[in-house]
Order: C-alpha cells, then sequence, then structure tokens
C-alpha cells in the first residue's frame, strides 16, 4: 500500500513508523526539512519538503498512484485543503485528516465532509480521543492505562504491583484456580522498563506493571485482586479548561452517577467561556499552581485531580501539589514521551499520552477488513488489535493451542454473539467471533500477515 503522511511531527512519525515498519511504501512530506530528514534518517520512508496542500508537493510525493493520504500537520485547513486537493486532483481512494477545532467537529456540519463538499473519509479529533481516554482514566482511577474493546463488553487495565498486591508470587496459572470465576486474563508485563508477553508458569513481582483484559463487568473486582481500590470518584478537580477540560467536564455532567467536578482555566477569556458552557461545574479563573486557588477547588477533599492543560510541566508539577494538598490522586496529561519515566517517582498515579491516543484513532481507521480496533500500548511497544474471524482463516475452527499465532501473542479475549469468554489453550475460535490480540511490536508484522491473508486485513 503506498501512504502518504502530510505532516512529520510526533504523530506523523509514529504512523509512518507503524506502516513502514508493515513494508508499507511511505512518503513523509512536512514543510519543516529538518522533520523531514529525521524521518528518513530514522525509518524506511521516503520525504518531501513543502506545503503538503500544493499539488505539485503532492505530486512529487507520488499522489498520482497512492492509495491513502493521513492530513496530521498542525493546521486544520492545510489538513482539509490537503484532502480536497488529494481528491479533486489525484483521485486518492482514501483520506483521513486530523481537525482540532470543535467548530468543524459539531455533528450538526457533518454533511462539510460528504464527497461532493469537503472529501474527508475520516475525520480524528484529538481532543476528543483525549477527552474520552480521560473518562476512562477517571472510571478506573486506580489503572495506569485503560481501553475498551469488544463494544465495551471488555477492558484492558494496566495496573502496578504494589507490595500488598494479594497475587505477588504466585504462578499465572494459579491464578484460575484461585479465582475461578474471574474472567480476567494476564497478557503482557513490563519489568525493568521492558514489555513481554508471559507464560502461565510466570510469576508476579512488586514493581511489575501488569496489562490485564477483564470483562467491564469485572473491572472492579479484577482491580481488587490486584491490589487496588475500587472507590467512587465523587469529587474531581479538573486542571485546564480549554477542548479537553471542557469535553470532560461536560461529560461529567451528563452522567447518572453525580460527580462534582470543578475547573481551574489560567486564561480569563477561555474560563468564561467554559463556564457558559457549563451547567453545574463551577469553573474558577486562576493558576492552578496556585495553592490558594486549589483550596478553593476543594482539593483536600478532592477523590481526583485531572491535569489536562497544554503544558506538560504545568500538569505534572500541579499534580504534585494537588496530591500533597490532600488529592487522592492524580491523572496528568503528557505529550513529552520522556516526561513519562517520572511519573512514579513524582507519585502520579496516571498518565495520558494524546500523542499515542491519536496514533491508535489512526490506526484504527487505516485497518480495513474486519480490522475493527487498535490500540498502541506504551511508547509504540505493543498493540492489541480487534478483528472478526472469516471462514476463510486458518484459525477459524481451531482451537486457540493449535494456531500459529507468535509467541509473543495472546488472545486477551474472544467475543462469541453477545457473549464474552475467557480464553483458554482449549477454547475454539469459530468463524463469525471477535478476538482480541495482544501483540509485541516485534510480532506485529506477522500477526498482520495472517490476518491479511486470513482475515482481509486490508
Amino acid at each position: 500500500m503506498k501512504v502518504i503522511i502530510c505532516g512529520a511531527g510526533q504523530v506523523g512519525w509514529q504512523i509512518a513508523r507503524h506502516l513502514s515498519g508493515e513494508k508499507n511504501d511511505v512518503t513523509v512530506v512536512d514543510n519543516n526539512p529538518a522533520l523531514v530528514h529525521r524521518a528518513m534518517d530514522t525509518l524506511d520512508v521516503q520525504g518531501i519538503a513543502g506545503f503538503a496542500s500544493h499539488p505539485d508537493v503532492l505530486e512529487r510525493a507520488g499522489a498520482e498512484d497512492a492509495n491513502m493520504v493521513i492530513a496530521a500537520t498542525y493546521s486544520d485547513e492545510v489538513n482539509m485543503v490537503t484532502c480536497q486537493v488529494a481528491h479533486s486532483v489525484f483521485a486518492i481512494p482514501r483520506k483521513i485528516a486530523r481537525l482540532r477545532s470543535q467548530s468543524y467537529l459539531d455533528a450538526i456540519y457533518s454533511d462539510l465532509y460528504r464527497r461532493d463538499h469537503l472529501p474527508i473519509d475520516v475525520v480524528i479529533s484529538p481532543e476528543r480521543e483525549v477527552a474520552e481516554a480521560a473518562l476512562r482514566r477517571l472510571s478506573a482511577p486506580s489503572a495506569f492505562d485503560t481501553e475498551s474493546f469488544l463494544d465495551g463488553r471488555a477492558q484492558l487495565l494496566g495496573i502496578t504491583l504494589d507490595e500488598d498486591c494479594p497475587v505477588i508470587n504466585t504462578p499465572l496459572r494459579q491464578l484460575t484456580d484461585l479465582f475461578s470465576t474471574l474472567q480476567a486474563l494476564v497478557v503482557g508485563v513490563r519489568r525493568e522498563g521492558s514489555l513481554f508477553v508471559p507464560e502461565s508458569g510466570d510469576q508476579l513481582y512488586c514493581g511489575d506493571q501488569v496489562y490485564v483484559f477483564t470483562q467491564s463487568s469485572d473491572v472492579n473486582r479484577t482491580l481488587e485482586i490486584f491490589g487496588k481500590s475500587v472507590s467512587k470518584r465523587e469529587r474531581v478537580v479538573i486542571l485546564g479548561g480549554g477542548n479537553v477540560g471542557l469535553a470532560v467536564a461536560r461529560r461529567l455532567e451528563m452522567q447518572s452517577d453525580r460527580i462534582r467536578a470543578k475547573v481551574i482555566e489560567l486564561d480569563r477569556e477561555v474560563a468564561e467561556a467554559a463556564a457558559d458552557a457549563l451547567e453545574r461545574t463551577v469553573v474558577l479563573h486562576g493558576d492552578g499552581m496556585d495553592i490558594e486557588i486549589l483550596k478553593e477547588a476543594g482539593i483536600s477533599r478532592a477523590d481526583a485531580i485531572l491535569a489536562v492543560t497544554d503544558d506538560d510541566k504545568v500538569n505534572l508539577l500541579a499534580s504534585v501539589r494537588a496530591k500533597s494538598a490532600g488529592s487522592s490522586m492524580s491523572i496528568c496529561l503528557v505529550n513529552d514521551p520522556s516526561l513519562v519515566s517520572l511519573m512514579e517517582p513524582l507519585q502520579v498515579d496516571a498518565y495520558i499520552n494524546p500523542r499515542a491516543t491519536t496514533v491508535s484513532s489512526i490506526l484504527r481507521h487505516i485497518r480495513h477488513g474486519k480490522v475493527r480496533n487498535v490500540y498502541s500500548v506504551g511508547d509504540a511497544e505493543a498493540e492489541v488489535i480487534e478483528a472478526q474471524v472469516l471462514s476463510s482463516s486458518p484459525i477459524a475452527g481451531q482451537r486457540i493451542r493449535d494456531t500459529n499465532l507468535p509467541e509473543g501473542v495472546l488472545v486477551g479475549a474472544v467475543m462469541k454473539g453477545e457473549k464474552i469468554v475467557k480464553p483458554t489453550g482449549a477454547t475454539r475460535i469459530d468463524e463469525g467471533d471477535v478476538i482480541a490480540l495482544f501483540c509485541l511490536s516485534a510480532d506485529v508484522p506477522e500477526v498482520e500477515r495472517l490476518l491479511q491473508v486470513s482475515i482481509d486485513f486490508f
């Protein structure tokens, strides 16, 4: 597949990294020559320096025979015009655009993206994706990572094991015997910075970060078994009243379970706009780093602080200050992956990486055929791929133990009709089943080759 990626920032670079690793023909376009050279030096891609919306630049990038264009520059308007040029001049079949402005995303204007108007096949909104990720963190606040699969019936939880975890030093095969009715499966373990797929005889140790697939109805019980509290979150302080903070506050207002939220915003105009848009949420104008503002927001009684400003350092330091002032837990937005290593020493409980979230949402729409969802784990260390099994698949009709999946791959969950099944070696995969696979990055190409042949990946 020939793909043109417009924008060589972190999102564009990560998408190029994924697609070039799958042996696709990838060309990166950016008006910053340094970013283009970085992509060419570190990835197996071609590069063009220039404005992506210019027809001559797209032509030099090979638009005449491209299968897909992904417009992920920093400008919504450039992304939109790029898709229009790709459609009108070069007839590129599939066009994906990243749009930030909420005005472009309003449902009443959805007709704008029809083929006879502005031909964009898929619109990605980073702010909405990040807001959804923030809400998932709040729903399972003691997990450092969480994502929904199988129509919301299954969850992937990232859990850090503490000294009081009941299952430390227990072989994984014994978990089934100890908790026979628990619908949970450990699919990944990060130990001393290295992520691996565990075998049934492996034990878990204090400090491990484990990825667990569980049925949504079993999330609280799973967290308790792995030593985490599941107390209800009733009071939340949101630092940042921009698009992300506002979206989270709106969703919290809509929930049936009443969660009292307060928003702190430094910019007066943004704070006033947020106050006008929200009905029951209190909006405070002030600096989230100011302990007096935090006290006014009731931080000592808060169940969580959610720091989602556009400044990583403010998010980190405000989270630390809020916890020292009495907040039960902290969740912060971090764009710079190099800062993730500071989470543990600063005692920040969970973080949201907007670039990884956006990359996952773009990958989800790149996959054609019966692949329904893709989630990028960590710093592109692994992926979770959700796919439907067709009758032509070589794994259809086989038990999991008899399939040819690579060793670095585990089936985390299986959906048979409306029922979620905890997979074991004896579980039979049938036509029509939907499976969620946890795959280390090194094994993704092999899984994709199998899926491409057997499950009509593209």
